[in-house]
């Protein structure tokens, strides 16, 4: 991480990133803010956010960030937030669309619950920040949008459907929305995670070790299998890929889904 801000690619940009506490998030944020941009966190937990923007402020004592509190599927609360975090930082320039939850069951189990649950925070999160984020950067003529959907938005996974189909969902939304924007200086793209070192695998092991009797370590493996160079994605490696497409250089990049993964996905 560059502990310098001054001279960064995003410096005066507004960058404002979902779900980020902790895990991926926190990662990005931290990538932004070392490239030079001030950064909103947003998320459901304002104690979290807080410890996360105070360790930051420690890291990079320049930062500029300000917390906002809202649940990216309710539609009122992230207009609410995001008129706030315009009010604080100026227009927002830069969206994250990072907050996301998987839980897991068979497609028979999947009740309908689980279902909406899983298409509101993966889906329509996605789709409320994106909406509330575009008026300001097209009357800025740029803006950068990246989702970090999953390699479940690219193949299927047992288990998880609802998760799958969602994630499929923000690939689409993110091609269709990279072609209506082309023209107008905002890029649109997608960062697909395999397995990656979160909260959300820590669950993962923690629900493959009660229900098969294996130890942690042969459930992480077992995760990791999948990956061709066998080991976990790290939440920096993510946030690099993240930085790079926000960035003004990147500006020919749109419309893509990037697999951070290992080789575990290859575009054909």
């Amino acid at each position: 991480m560059a502990a310098a801000r001054q001279g960064g690619e995003l410096q005066g940009r507004h960058a404002l990133v979902t779900g980020a506490g902790r895990g991926i998030g926190a990662a990005i944020a931290r990538r932004l803010l070392a490239d030079g941009a001030s950064v909103t966190l947003l998320g459901r937990n304002a104690g979290v956010l807080h410890e996360t923007a105070a360790a930051l402020r420690v890291e990079l004592p320049e930062a500029v960030l300000a917390v906002e509190t809202a649940d990216i599927a309710d539609a009122e609360a992230v207009s609410l937030a995001f008129a706030a975090a315009s009010g604080r930082l100026g227009p927002v320039a830069v969206l994250v669309n990072n907050a996301g939850q998987a839980r897991s069951a068979p497609f028979g189990k999947t009740d309908l619950a689980l279902w909406q649950s899983m298409l509101e925070v993966n889906l329509t999160g996605t789709f409320l920040c994106a909406q509330a984020a575009l008026p300001g950067m097209l009357a800025a003529g740029w803006g950068r949008i990246v989702n970090v959907a999953s390699t479940a938005g690219l193949r299927g996974y047992g288990y998880v459907s609802a998760y799958c189909a969602a994630k499929h969902g923000v690939i689409g939304l993110t091609r269709a929305l990279a072609l209506e924007v082309a023209a107008k200086g905002v890029t649109v793209n997608a960062v697909c995670p395999g397995y990656t070192e979160t909260d959300i695998v820590r669950e993962a092991v923690a629900n493959i070790v009660a229900k098969t009797g294996r130890s942690e370590a042969e459930a992480r493996a077992e995760l990791a299998a999948g990956n061709p160079q066998k080991r976990l994605v790290q939440p920096e490696e993510v946030a690099d890929a993240v930085a790079w497409l926000c960035r003004p250089s990147a500006g020919a990049m749109t419309g893509q889904a990037i697999a951070v993964a290992g080789g575990e996905v290859m575009a054909g």
